[in-house]
């Protein structure tokens, strides 16, 4: 399976767009032999829901009544009834990128799928054309939790640009300068890849190369030139300024994909070794490490920007006690459930959590001042209390005390949670089930 395929792994520039909806895949096929065998494989792959047809007039009729989207489709460029490709056309205009399974291949077939928007080709004249196949679908579903910045000032290439892009399923936004580029890197996160021209009216692709690197490593967001510059040393400028890669104009398509491919499963990669490392096994949300890696990162941008930060602990109440009563197997259930109130409220918020130790959790509230974050932990610590969880039809209630603090200056992290924890200590000597701050310290509460 490709690395960009299957469920998508959320990092700090992850994007989990339509990470709920089980892919769907039409197969347009009239060898049943090859039909069933890639059926059988990307179910096992996907995991999704694979649509056969044998016909013309089968995939006719599916595309007419079909209820729910395709994320990809398989096309036998000839099939009996549908000689010359109308079946390509049928499944482009319909929106599904689309891999041309076909034996027929020249030149002229080569630029017909093309232009007629297919998303890929494999030539049925090899062992390993079905693991092609598979691989190719797998991508264009994986990519879709991808996004790709396209920086461009001209209107007609940065469109061709980003017409094969979005053929390929990514996410793609845009920028006319390099300026905006960065603006663009800097409220949206979860760009992965940018494609950049090097001729630009603000900076050169070099220049924006070269402060991409000043804030983002190319593990996290990987960069490729693009120029129709005469100058052969140009690529070697833009590698040494920390480019991925580089592409002379006028490039061939397919092989723009395939270096773009590349990357993308190498981003991917990483982010599944990032996932085993840097999240709880247990609860999914991130661990101890990567909390006090990353932590300290955005409460500089808080202090860097003048903004409000804030910080909280979190303990699950009478947890051992919960252990001894109804076992081991059911605090894990009540640290889970415990951190899926807590990834609810979040998704409201931009911020950190994670799994510090046995029953805690840290939370940093970027943004937030000391009020705004007192509200919010309230909402959360009232979310778990109203939340009862069942196990073996048995109700359990739950209850978490937190600790706050306002991040007032530059100090050590570890400084801010242990005041963080102090102001948990209090919450659970005055009787647990409520949240703590520094507010309530100094009124005496």
């Amino acid at each position: 399976m490709s690395a960009s395929a299957g469920a998508p792994v959320e990092d700090a520039r992850g994007s989990a767009e339509g990470r709920a909806r089980q892919p769907s895949v039409l197969l347009i096929e009239d060898s049943r032999s090859i039909s069933f065998v890639l059926k059988e494989r990307l179910e096992k792959s996907t995991g999704g829901r694979i649509t056969s047809c044998f016909t013309a007039d089968e995939c006719r009729t599916v595309l007419e009544n079909a209820s729910d989207e395709f994320d990809a489709a398989i096309v036998d460029l000839n099939l009996p009834g549908a000689a010359n490709g109308e079946l390509l056309d049928l499944v482009v205009a319909a929106g599904i990128p689309a891999v041309v399974f076909t034996a027929t291949f020249d030149a002229a077939v080569r630029d017909t799928i093309l232009a007629k928007g297919g998303a890929d080709y494999i030539i049925k004249d090899h062992d390993s054309a079905l693991d092609m196949v598979q691989a190719a679908v797998e991508r264009l579903i994986g990519n879709r939790y991808f996004k790709l910045l396209v920086v461009e000032d001209g209107s007609s290439a940065r469109h061709s640009l980003v017409s094969v892009l979005k053929r390929q399923r990514f996410q793609v936004v845009e920028a006319k300068t390099g300026k905006e580029a960065l603006e663009l890197l800097e409220r949206q996160t979860d760009i992965s890849l940018v494609l950049t021209d090097h001729y630009m009216p603000d900076m050169d692709g070099y220049e924006l190369t070269r402060r991409i690197r000043r804030t983002f490593k190319s593990e996290d967001v990987c960069v490729i030139g693009i120029s129709s510059s005469a100058d052969r040393l140009l690529s070697a400028r833009f590698l040494k300024a920390g480019a991925s890669d580089f592409v002379y104009r006028p490039y061939v398509v397919e092989e723009l994909q395939c270096r773009i491919d590349l990357h993308i499963q190498a981003l991917a990669k990483v982010r599944q070794l990032r996932m085993a490392a840097f999240h709880d096994y247990l609860t999914g949300i991130p661990n101890r490490r990567y909390f006090y890696d990353e932590g300290p990162n955005l409460v500089e941008k808080c202090l860097l920007k003048g903004q409000d930060c804030s910080v909280a602990m979190v303990d699950i109440d009478h947890f051992k006690r919960i252990n001894d009563t109804y076992g081991h197997n059911a605090g894990d259930e009540v640290l889970k459930h415990v951190a899926k109130r807590m990834m609810a409220r979040m998704d409201q918020q931009s911020g950190l959590i994670g799994r510090v130790g046995g029953e805690e959790f840290g939370i940093l509230l970027p943004g937030m001042d000391d009020e705004k974050a007192l509200e919010f932990c309230e909402a959360l610590r009232q979310d778990v209390s109203n939340d009862a969880l069942v196990l073996g039809g048995q109700e359990i209630s739950i209850t978490i005390s937190i600790g706050l603090v306002d991040v007032g200056g530059r100090e050590y992290f570890h400084n801010y949670m242990n005041a963080a924890d102090q102001c948990l200590y209090m919450a659970k000597y005055a009787g647990r089930n409520r949240v703590y701050s520094e507010k309530h310290i100094g009124s005496g509460l």
